[in-house]
């Protein structure tokens, strides 16, 4: 299977900035498992959008698949289905 090509959206290495450094670690870890297959164990299709979701301890790791590439945000859990 192909590897996707990632792209983070501008927010993210702002939010990874005050996100603890270890956290940060297995946040950069679970994309970069995205990459092989991002559909893989613990995705969730977001209902009302073209979006998915895994879960990171209180992070969310949202992004949207397109052709081959991912779109990627990272948000707190209590923000993740305000963000756009």
């Amino acid at each position: 299977m192909a590897s996707y090509e990632l792209e983070f959206k501008k927010s993210v290495a702002k939010d990874l900035r005050s996100i603890p450094k270890k956290d940060v670690a297995r946040i950069l870890q679970r994309i970069e498992a995205l990459r092989d297959d991002p559909r893989g164990e613990g995705c969730v299709k977001l209902s009302a959008q073209e979006r998915y979701r895994v879960r990171q301890g209180v992070y969310r790791i949202v992004y949207e698949i397109r052709e081959k590439e991912l779109i990627v945000m990272v948000v707190h859990r209590s923000a993740v289905y305000k963000s756009s």
